[in-house]
């Protein structure tokens, strides 16, 4: 039997807890700059098993070998009073042996809503000493979804979201995000983040648009390989290091309908055209680990595929690190999705045939029982275990926990450290995006009465979204308390801009279900200048996040529509995905698109509102004008209509940006012989501009197949000051345009191919190259 939840080690077995989670009061003093260990250009990736770790399996006993397979959820070792079940604990590691803990106590019923790096360390060490005497005497792996920053570490820099990194088209900025909820991370105790995600967000309606860096295969790609390099570095010597984790492997950003975990229908060759690039960049990155994706993949389970858990990502990608399921997903196939007869038959066929090495089992003792009883009975074989085993412990001795299995102690004090938090806010600064600026109604002058409204404004979790202190974001009980002061909101940022104190007024609730004082609020816009309206989403995440639509609230529309009867309108739109915006789009005079811009978003915002920052943004998604359009993106096939809200790159800034000169080095483009793309960039004023370039391609046929509306093909970000001319060069290869055919082969078809820069921003800036190739080449042919 499992022991009951209040009996913990040495104290009675009563329960006195309320069960309402108090603030963890734990202080401390952040150190206001310091250097990153490790700072060298050094990036391993997982290899071959050593030698010791090859012997340490072959000691190892059945049991134990399963239990290294394991991973259950911190909340099954919580007691009543909210704090370490130690008896809970000691039964897991030494009954079933468990090699591996995941999530946050604060998560799962623990004491503090958001635990600071000295009482999570106090927990996974109290943790990791029982695993180095109990059971198998193995370390426990600590696996946390910092996604976005240490996000479940109090004082841990929460950056912006997936989708606003993507935006600022600068890779360095997914690199720093990584390096420091690496290093935050490790200051719990915690040695493995789950993180990036790298599912292209295809269906806008998804309620993990936000997660990722957007619909793009070359720009998910490229900020995918920073950030593996962010978390990981030299992991296999640099202990402020994490293990990173690719994932949802694969197809998941595709629901047919939009609902989280829904399944998606995606061709094979498309999956290899579109969905495989940015895992295979993560991997060539040097991912430790990788995860399987929720759901069914034209019909097919992907956690129980031998194609794509065996054949695509170990033998095409050549993926040799660990691969962990994701929440329960082996017991789903036999409880949610009905691929399986029951739990028994579905952890049969995952080991079977997949390559899968741990099973974030999560909340119960079946995958234990099951494939103790499997192996011994002859169904699976020993010799398969010790293959994922042996993955298992060489992460685990390459992360430094045979030697170092406990928390860094010192580096709870580089938490929340103020170097930190410019990092995030340097990468909100640069992911903010102006859409649209109506007679130049932006910036904001000092000198303007301007009216703040909505509910966005006066709020640190709405602009941290989900994965943000909890699962779903602090609770509407806990508010921004939670915070403690880490974080800010526009309103505060907006005091530090102007030193004045800004008129607020909530005017709408976040969900539109009534208005607040609306009275008061028309009459306050009309004595004002212009009026800032911060709009967008309720935290959430995954399932908790699904809808029916993508437009606004209809009390969110309506208030803008009124309030611009007065005074001109700006727009702040705080939201995880592109919500559908009605008539704001015409009403508003300037909108502006801050996605998730993380627990110090506030600032950059009242920056960029009164120009002391010019917005460099560009989208990285298409943004859809309609509800069909939620599907819509820059590489749907070029004979569909594309005519978005706005298109997916697009973004302005408060400068005229001039293009000239565009010039290729050859018109013939040609394997083996890359060909050069240089075009002047030059700031024309009034303000200092960082400026994307981004160089586009569109086959203008492609014999078969229909060619993409364009291509992403590169881009770079520079910084003019005023009346600065820069030449910009980008590189172009024949081999960026191959493409994956129906019989699974990576081939090039001759044609003129436009070469466009920026085409929706500079609609002039482009010129034709002639491809040429031999079309029964095969680059590349995928098993099948």
């Amino acid at each position: 039997m499992k022991p009951a939840l209040a009996e913990t080690s040495g104290t009675a077995n009563v329960c006195t807890w309320d069960g309402v989670q108090k603030l963890d009061n734990t202080t401390w003093k952040p150190e206001p700059a310091y250097a990153f260990r490790g700072q060298g250009d050094t990036f391993p990736g997982p290899g071959p098993i050593d030698r010791d770790i090859q012997r340490m399996v072959r000691q190892l006993t059945i049991e134990d070998k399963v239990g290294q397979m394991t991973q259950i959820q911190v909340g099954l070792i919580i007691d009543c009073n909210g704090q370490l079940n130690k008896t809970a604990a000691e039964y897991w590691i030494e009954k079933w042996r468990v090699g591996s803990f995941l999530e946050s106590p604060g998560n799962h019923n623990g004491l503090y809503s958001w635990y600071s790096p000295q009482k999570f360390s106090e927990f996974t060490d109290a943790v990791q000493k029982i695993a180095l005497e109990k059971g198998s005497k193995i370390p426990v792996i600590w696996g946390l979804d910092s996604v976005r920053g240490a996000n479940y570490v109090k004082g841990g820099t929460i950056f912006p979201a997936g989708i606003a990194t993507a935006a600022t088209f600068n890779p360095k900025h997914a690199f720093g995000a990584g390096r420091i909820a690496a290093k935050d991370s490790r200051a719990a105790g915690t040695h493995w983040a789950f993180a990036p995600i790298m599912d292209l967000a295809v269906n806008k309606l998804w309620s993990r648009t936000y997660e990722n860096f957007g619909e793009d295969p070359y720009l998910s790609s490229q900020m995918a390989h920073s950030s593996i390099q962010g978390y990981q570095g030299d992991y296999k010597s640099d202990r402020t290091r994490v293990a990173a984790c690719l994932k949802h492997f694969i197809g998941y950003g595709y629901p047919f309908d939009g609902s989280d975990r829904a399944n998606r229908h995606i061709a094979t060759h498309e999956m290899l055209e579109y969905f495989v690039p940015p895992f295979k960049a993560a991997i060539d990155a040097g991912s430790a680990t990788a995860m399987e994706s929720y759901g069914v993949v034209n019909g097919e389970a992907v956690m129980l595929s031998h194609y794509y858990l065996q054949e695509l990502l170990r033998r095409q990608l050549k993926f040799e690190g660990m691969l962990v399921t994701d929440w329960g997903e082996i017991n789903s196939q036999a409880q949610m999705y009905f691929t399986a007869k029951d739990t028994k038959h579905a952890t049969q066929m995952a080991l079977q045939q997949t390559s899968v090495d741990m099973s974030m089992v999560a909340d119960d003792e079946s995958f234990g029982q099951i494939t103790v009883d499997l192996v011994k009975s002859g169904v699976v074989s020993e010799r398969r275990l010790d293959e994922s085993v042996a993955r298992i412990l060489q992460l685990k001795k390459d992360l430094g926990l045979f030697t170092h299995p406990f928390a860094d102690k010192s580096l709870a004090r580089l938490v929340g450290s103020p170097q930190d938090i410019e990092d995030a806010r340097n990468a909100a600064r640069e992911s903010i995006t102006l859409l649209k600026n109506h007679q130049k109604v932006l910036p904001l002058k000092e000198t303007d009465k301007v009216l703040f409204i909505g509910p966005t404004l006066n709020s640190t979790r709405f602009m941290g979204g989900g994965w943000n202190v909890h699962w779903q974001g602090p609770s509407e009980q806990e508010g921004d308390s939670v915070y403690q002061g880490f974080g800010d909101t526009v309103l505060t940022g907006i005091k530090s801009v102007t030193q004045n104190t800004p008129r607020f007024m909530p005017a709408v609730d976040i969900d539109g279900n009534e208005f607040i004082d609306i009275d008061a609020v028309v009459a306050a816009a009309k004595r004002a200048d212009k009026v800032v309206v911060g709009l967008g989403e309720h935290t959430y995440a995954e399932n908790m996040g699904n809808i029916g639509k993508l437009l606004l609230p209809e009390k969110h529309i309506e208030l803008v529509a009124r309030v611009a009867k007065e005074k001109p309108v700006i727009v702040v739109l705080v939201q995880g995905r592109p919500r559908g915006l009605g008539s704001i789009a015409d009403n508003a005079h300037a909108i502006i698109n801050a996605y998730l811009p993380g627990a110090y978003g506030g600032l950059p915002i009242a920056e960029i509102l009164y120009g002391k920052v010019s917005p460099s943004g560009r989208l990285p998604i298409t943004y859809p004008a309609t509800e069909a359009q939620a599907s819509s993106t820059i590489w749907q096939s070029s004979y569909v209509e594309y005519k978005p809200q706005w298109a997916f790159g697009f973004g302005l800034g408060y400068s005229n940006i001039a293009y000239s000169n565009v010039t290729v080095s050859c018109s013939l483009l040609k394997m083996g012989s890359p060909i050069t793309a240089k075009v002047t960039v030059t700031n024309q004023g009034p303000y200092p501009q960082k400026e994307t370039v981004q160089l586009y391609t569109h086959q203008q046929y492609r014999a078969g197949y229909a060619p993409d509306l364009y291509r992403l093909r590169s881009f770079t970000k520079v910084d003019l000051e005023v009346g600065q001319s820069k030449t910009v060069s980008l590189q172009l290869l024949a081999e960026d345009m191959a493409f994956w055919d129906r019989r699974l082969r990576k081939r090039i078809e001759p044609a003129p191919v436009t070469v466009a820069i920026n085409p929706y921003t500079q609609k002039d800036i482009q010129t034709v190259v002639q491809l040429q190739a031999d079309p029964g080449y095969v680059l590349e042919e995928a098993y099948i």
